[in-house]
């Protein structure tokens, strides 16, 4: 039965069919989640999923007090039944304020009920709908003041007078709007826009959240300019059941520091990184002058034995000195040629061999002989060795980093390694082919169907690529949200992409349900908030390969694919964009391939 909008809201607000998110806030400075923002979703087999649509139908139909209050109870409920920490952050639109149906002291009535401090709570308040009724505010705010509780203003410079509001309400918090927060370290304006507004706060005594954080850079610039609170999809998503710690490797704020300690980036990991430069010695050298070597240098555990630059072992120092302390030992086998004590099992490595490759070698190797040390050569011939601790080391560096810089959704490597992949390439004056992946109609699929079945839309999509990029040439990288990247040095790389926009066609109508299949999409509403008509969700591949010489970094590179993919999503249905243009700043040629 299809109810109209008015219905559904009046369905919802009886049965409290509301669903609560909440998403952390952290304190940057304490390394710790400060408090959860609540976040409120409708059904998602109705058009109220989106909390955009439900309150703009709320406010339409004389229901945003009641709905309001609706949200607030809830939530409370919820907070207190998951024995969640720190404050409470509620949502609340200066519009309900001024409804007839406004009764001030409720959710101070709903706090008392489930027996939590009105101290926990901060009403924090969005600027969904314009007002200038700034002194009904400013008593607001006194009366909730008065009662306890702390007040926000949501989404600074995004609304219709954000800094109005904050001079009048004189806040506790002030939310600075994700458009600020994106890119932000490629941005210079943006980064002068949260450091004046930084320093306005500090003369207010009010504390700055950072909002929609989403990665890594983003989160490292903004923490250096001096912001102390931050939310986003960086830290975590919005969860019925969030998270309540984080992994203090997320804090971390020197990425170039890092990088100094660390120079093993994303790229240098064959085994040359491993080489220890040792002189081997020659197959003649005696026993004795092999034992001396030994003693004067303590620090070595083995010697490599060489013949003609063609290693043939290495000589262990305990095989060697347990030889020489038996009895008579020195002078039975003294003056003999080390090859005698040749350990042959030696495992022997060149140094463009992965460190994954490696690591299994060498783990298969140690089931029948424990030492700790390899040889390394270079188109076999001897050129050092390596140990297996420095093995275990670096290889613990790679885990952590990926888990760092990967993106929680798909496990995929984040904007970090992506741009140090590209920059990477560039210095190595290397040819390759960078194609950005992009869904078409995400956004009103996600709005209708909800974040855990977009969350699922992405994950397949990874897989997708996964199985399709397979070359240890090429890379996949995750930028965010349904953006991703696809870094190809292999030859046959538009036919993977091929095989990609066919796969996930395939695969698109398996995410809707029959109707919406029937009529091959969705109506949902678009960014300007007017319902329309959205196809079933596509796929834009946006293809460049830029000139090695031309590109001075990596954000030369994403301007060129950024302006593939856009080209791309002008074609219908699933397509893939060649961008012919290789140079920025270029005249702009270009050729579809639908």
């Amino acid at each position: 039965m299809q109810y109209s909008l008015e219905e559904y809201l009046y369905r919802i607000i009886r049965e409290r069919s509301l669903t609560v998110l909440f998403q952390p806030i952290v304190n940057n400075k304490k390394q710790e989640i400060f408090g959860y923002e609540a976040l409120i979703r409708g059904p998602s087999d109705t058009p109220l999923h989106s909390p955009v649509t439900l309150f703009e139908t709320a406010a339409r139909y004389g229901h945003l007090v009641e709905l309001e209050v609706l949200c607030r109870e809830v939530s409370i409920q919820q907070f207190v039944r998951l024995n969640l920490d720190g404050k409470l952050f509620l949502n609340t639109s200066p519009e309900s304020l001024f409804q007839p149906n406004f009764r001030t002291g409720s959710t101070l009535d709903i706090l008392k009920h489930v027996g939590l401090p009105p101290e926990k709570v901060v009403i924090e308040l969005t600027e969904q709908f314009p007002t200038e009724n700034y002194e009904a505010i400013r008593e607001a705010k006194h009366h909730y003041k008065s009662m306890g509780f702390e007040i926000a203003i949501d989404d600074l410079g995004a609304g219709y007078a954000g800094l109005r509001m904050w001079s009048e309400l004189r806040p506790d918090y002030v939310k600075i709007d994700r458009h600020f927060m994106q890119d932000i370290h490629e941005d210079r304006v943006k980064q002068e826009f949260v450091r004046s507004i930084k320093n306005i706060a500090r003369g207010l005594n009010c504390k700055v959240v950072g909002e929609g954080v989403e990665t890594a850079d983003e989160f490292r610039c903004v923490a250096k300019l001096g912001i102390e609170f931050f939310q986003g999809y960086y830290f975590a998503r919005p969860a019925q059941i969030p998270v309540t710690t984080l992994a203090k490797s997320a804090f971390t704020q020197t990425p170039h520091d890092l990088l100094q300690t660390n120079r093993r980036s994303f790229f240098t990991t064959t085994i040359s990184d491993l080489l220890q430069s040792v002189p081997g010695i020659a197959a003649t050298t005696s026993i004795e002058e092999s034992a001396q070597i030994f003693q004067m240098a303590p620090q070595l555990e083995s010697l490599p034995v060489v013949d003609n630059q063609q290693p043939l072992g290495l000589v262990r120092r305990n095989n060697l000195m347990n030889l020489l302390l038996t009895r008579y030992g020195r002078e039975l086998h003294g003056k003999k040629p080390i090859v005698q004590c040749l350990d042959h099992n030696t495992l022997m490595l060149e140094t463009s061999l992965p460190i994954e490759q490696a690591s299994g070698l060498i783990s298969e190797q140690m089931k029948q002989n424990k030492e700790l040390e390899f040889i390394i050569t270079e188109n076999g011939s001897y050129l050092g060795v390596g140990s297996v601790i420095d093995l275990l080391k670096v290889i613990t560096e790679m885990q952590v980093r990926s888990a760092r810089y990967a993106n929680p959704l798909t496990l995929l490597p984040g904007n970090v390694p992506i741009y140090e992949e590209l920059d990477h390439l560039l210095r190595e004056q290397q040819e390759f082919v960078v194609c950005y992946c992009d869904l078409d109609n995400f956004k009103p699929f996600n709005d209708k169907y909800g974040y855990e079945k977009g969350d699922q839309v992405i994950k397949d999509l990874a897989d997708i690529l996964r199985s399709e990029v397979k070359h240890e040439q090429d890379f996949i990288g995750h930028i965010g949200g349904d953006d991703f990247i696809l870094i190809f040095q292999s030859d046959n790389w538009q036919t993977h992409c091929q095989a990609i926009l066919r796969r996930f066609e395939e695969r698109a109508p398996v995410y809707y349900s029959r109707e919406d299949i029937s009529q091959q999409g969705i109506w949902s509403q678009d960014r300007v908030g007017k319902y329309r008509f959205f196809p079933l969700l596509t796929l834009s591949i946006g293809s460049v390969v830029p000139d090695p010489a031309a590109c001075k970094s990596h954000h030369d590179v994403a301007s060129l694919a950024s302006c593939a993919k856009r080209e791309a999503k002008q074609l219908q249905g699933n397509s893939l964009f060649i961008e012919r243009r290789r140079r920025p700043n270029n005249p702009h040629l270009h050729h579809a391939v639908a």
